[in-house]
């Protein structure tokens, strides 16, 4: 049996619709990487020429505003793709993708991808599903920015953030964002994201151990955050 059958991103990704023999010809042409913390995998504005997998690690989606504050758009877990949509498009990355842990990653070149495009239909019916759903997702984070409070979109971020990617043995969130990245996600500036946070500990909805975050009552944030 040949990796790329047994793999996480095969089970929930696009993937998932390929033929053995479509697997096997990827396993011989994908290249795989270690992606250290922080690191790019690639950058705004590159050319990615193919599409890489998320085999294990998270990684960030966002976008530099000419403020030079990062929006972050996406959380990228293990089992996903990265590069689809500026593949198709043939047109530079919109967005930067950054590990936020050291990550597992395997690189499809273009010509591979193309190929399963004109030969398999549901590989292709199922890469658009995904591409649409992000694109919902898109909007509703859009009307999610322009309709709720700071504090809203904090309280809704952390609930996605231990629902998401769980919690250590200590009960803090396992996936760390950096006060910074945290503010990046609710599109504020890190001061009030900080000053926010101070809050919510005040009111004892969450703890805050060093610069790890715990979630103490989870109904209360979510009567925030809904």
């Amino acid at each position: 049996m040949s990796k790329c059958e047994q793999c996480i991103v095969r089970q929930f990704s696009s993937l998932k619709t390929l033929t053995k023999d479509e697997l096997l010809k990827m396993a011989d042409c994908k290249t795989s990487y270690t992606i250290k913390k922080g690191d790019p995998i690639f950058e705004e504005g590159e050319t990615t020429n193919g599409i890489y997998c998320v085999k294990d690690g998270v990684c960030k989606l966002s976008k530099l505003s000419s403020n030079g504050k990062d929006q972050i758009v996406k959380l990228v877990k293990p089992g996903e793709l990265l590069g689809q949509r500026s593949m198709i498009s043939e047109e530079p990355a919109n967005l930067s993708a950054v590990a936020l842990e050291d990550m597992e990653v395997c690189f499809i070149p273009k010509a591979e991808i193309i190929q399963f495009f004109t030969q398999n239909n549901q590989f292709s019916m199922s890469v658009m599903k995904t591409i649409c759903g992000d694109l919902k997702e898109a909007d509703d984070h859009m009307v999610e920015l322009a309709q709720k409070s700071v504090k809203e979109r904090l309280a809704g971020t952390l609930i996605y953030l231990e629902e998401t990617f769980g919690t250590d043995s200590d009960g803090s969130l396992r996936l760390q964002l950096s006060r910074e990245e945290l503010a990046g996600m609710i599109g504020t500036a890190t001061e009030s994201c900080i000053r926010l946070l101070s809050e919510l500990k005040k009111s004892g909805w969450i703890d805050l151990i060093g610069k790890k975050i715990k979630i103490v009552d989870k109904n209360k944030l979510r009567r925030i955050a809904d």
